[in-house]
């Protein structure tokens, strides 16, 4: 019979020193330490800064990288940079007229005709976008979509639906309009300066009008709706307070002309604040104002109008009148619509 081997409890182990894992002279390092090599340094913040979720869109400034001096900075930089490229175009078309000898027209300035002219102005009007974009991304650190819309981009399939409401919109506004100016006996379509200007003149300036009213529309909107409301938006929480001072300066941009037409801007501005706010974007509002302007200019290029010095401030009544049913009638139906689809107007968490 063979003996058994002792319990191994009974006979323990003899004790290891422990043996560092690492050279000799290589500082010790804590016992909190996991890993044999020191913990990663801290990441550090990033420079832009998106707000958080369920932020509405005027207060979409308002983020972590937010300081008091930002939105003041980035305005003074809105308005030098645009001040700058519309220098910058005002030199080439003098060049440009120079060489080709053209004539000034009554304001001194060279022209090139009233398509061309007209196309200069829209030009000089769609170079805010790009400094508008750069401002919110270099002076305000957040990403420049988030001008755009609460997802941080313009949302392109709601654009198309809100253009498809804005056709009947302003159909039924220059129609309205057009009937009430008959009714009060204060237009009739025998007006001196109202005659066709041909297919070749019209198709031109169609062509104009589509590549570079849009992008005019827009480029207001984007100041007026986007920087101006997001600017105030950025201080204070009340989004009417954010509204009131972009429509009165979207309506001063215009100049005086009559206080309907006055009225008439701040109204279009105050309406189309509220739905930038309740659609979390400028889609609704970029719809409306690029179908309004391509069918007024349409209808004064077909009638050889486009060098007239009239804008919307100088509106009759009549006007007025119709717009504060139109205009408000189509953001409720839009406000509505973006109810009933499920549309994003804070920032998706």
């Amino acid at each position: 019979m063979t003996t058994p081997h002792p319990h191994p409890a009974a006979q323990p182990y003899p004790h290891h020193p422990a043996v560092s894992p690492y050279p000799p002279g290589y500082p010790p390092h804590p016992a909190s330490y996991p890993y044999p090599y020191p913990p990663a340094a801290p990441a550090r913040p990033r420079r832009v800064q998106a707000a958080p979720a369920g932020t509405a869109y005027h207060r979409l400034a308002r983020t972590a990288a937010h300081r008091w001096w930002r939105p003041i900075v980035g305005t003074l930089l809105v308005l030098v940079g645009v001040g700058v490229l519309t220098v910058v175009l005002a030199v080439f078309w003098m060049i440009a007229a120079e060489l080709a000898g053209r004539p000034d027209g009554p304001d001194g300035i060279p022209t090139f005709g009233p398509i061309a002219d007209t196309g200069f102005l829209l030009a000089s009007l769609a170079v805010m976008i790009p400094v508008i974009l750069l401002a919110a991304r270099w002076a305000q650190a957040r990403p420049a979509g988030t001008v755009s819309s609460v997802t941080g981009r313009l949302r392109w399939r709601w654009l198309a639906v809100c253009l498809l409401l804005a056709l009947p919109t302003v159909v039924l506004m220059i129609g309205g309009f057009a009937g009430l100016l008959a009714l009060t006996g204060d237009w009739s379509a025998d007006d001196e300066g109202v005659g066709w200007v041909g297919v070749r003149t019209f198709a031109i300036s169609v062509v104009v009008l589509l590549a570079l009213v849009p992008l005019q529309a827009a480029a207001e909107e984007y100041l007026c709706r986007g920087w101006l409301l997001q600017a105030v938006g950025a201080y204070l929480r009340s989004p009417w307070i954010a509204i009131v001072p972009q429509a009165l300066i979207f309506a001063a941009a215009h100049g005086w002309g009559t206080r309907w037409g006055f009225a008439d801007l701040v109204v279009f501005g105050l309406v189309t604040g509220w739905l930038t706010i309740r659609t979390g974007g400028l889609e609704a509002a970029i719809a409306l104002h690029v179908v309004n302007n391509l069918v007024a200019m349409g209808l004064a290029a077909a009638t050889g109008d486009l060098a007239s010095d009239t804008t919307a401030a100088d509106a009759p009544w009549q006007l007025l009148a119709v717009d504060l049913a139109v205009v408000v009638g189509y953001a409720l139906l839009v406000n509505w619509l973006a109810a009933r689809r499920r549309l994003a107007v804070t920032v998706p968490a």
